[in-house]
């Protein structure tokens, strides 16, 4: 069993690799949007509250998000296998009061610099039908069309430079106070996310694991 955090950038590709180290460890990968859906559609208390704010546009406070969270570490998968966290916490009051809910192994701060993110994000092109995901260096065979199912491919909105830069700034001043955190109880470490997937991946394992040995 491992309980692990995964913070980093947008753009740092986070939630590719979030997803090899949950395989690679047998982990449960806990995404915050997947895991709001999950519990708005099983339909308890909790799940119903966060679908509330959630079809209303509204970010949910930290105690609907705590619920959230704290029903999903008590399934049975998480309890045999424990917790890949990626998108949670956000803040300095939420780390804190994760510990509250339960032990954390390792918290992972996947480092990119903010020009490179910013550089991925901007360039980064989506299909409006499928969401697969294209780029302005590696774009569809044909027209800004989808190669998959033929919708259009275009940036989003919130992927201008402009946007990024803003996003960027809420998580340097949001969620990097929490990083600290986790690295002041000694729980923190720090990998860079610069290179190709396989080669971050390599580096992520061999971080995560030589931690959990120490701790052990």
């Amino acid at each position: 069993m491992v309980r692990l955090v995964v913070f980093g950038r947008q753009g740092a590709g986070k939630g590719t690799q979030s997803a090899r180290l949950a395989a690679h460890f047998g982990a449960p990968h806990i995404s915050t949007g997947d895991m709001l859906r999950e519990a708005a559609a099983a339909g308890t208390p909790i799940g119903l509250e966060a679908k509330g704010y959630m079809d209303a546009g509204r970010l949910l406070p930290d105690e609907v998000m705590l619920g959230v969270i704290e029903e999903r570490l008590a399934q049975p998968d998480v309890l045999e296998r424990g917790f890949l966290l990626d998108g949670f916490p956000r803040t300095l009051g939420q780390a804190e009061a994760l510990l509250g809910i339960t032990e954390v192994d390792v918290a992972v701060n996947l480092e990119v610099p903010e020009d490179v993110v910013i550089e991925r994000i901007s360039s980064r092109r989506v299909c409006q039908g499928c969401g697969r995901i294209y780029s302005v260096a590696e774009p569809p065979s044909r027209n800004w069309t989808c190669d998959t199912c033929g919708g259009e491919v275009l940036q989003r909105p919130d992927d201008t430079p402009d946007a990024v830069a803003a996003r960027l700034a809420a998580y340097q001043a949001e969620t990097i106070p929490a990083v600290h955190w986790f690295d002041t109880k000694g729980l923190l470490v720090t990998v860079d996310g610069v290179g190709t997937p396989d080669d971050v991946a390599e580096r992520l394992i061999a971080a995560v694991e030589a931690r959990l040995a120490e701790r052990r």
